[in-house]
């Protein structure tokens, strides 16, 4: 029972130094996916004028506001993710302790 109560506060002192880590990747994550999106929209856009639309920009019919929503969605996500990802195995590689079990 020892070695489980060891383990777990390691975990815990793992996440709390990962923070850092976290939100560095995170703010990355964003830059990149921003960067991604933006090049895949003026490819998918079928007015290529460059910016997605906003949704309360009323000159865009629904259609293209959802579709820039979805793209941009799911660019997000998987850009956070590898990002993440490679940041939590990076932070395991240099600590030997995986920072989200």
């Amino acid at each position: 029972m020892a070695g489980s109560k060891a383990g777990h506060a390691s975990s815990t002192s793992a996440k709390i130094l990962y923070k850092p880590v976290g939100l560095v990747s995170s703010i990355i994550a964003g830059i990149i996916a921003t960067a991604v999106f933006k090049q895949v929209w003026k490819r998918a856009s079928p007015n290529s004028e460059g910016d997605a639309p906003t949704p309360t920009q009323s000159e865009f019919p629904l259609k293209e506001i959802l579709l820039a929503a979805v793209i941009q969605g799911a660019i997000f996500s998987g850009v956070r993710a590898i990002v993440e990802r490679q940041g939590a195995k990076a932070f395991a590689k240099a600590t030997g302790e995986w920072p989200g079990d």
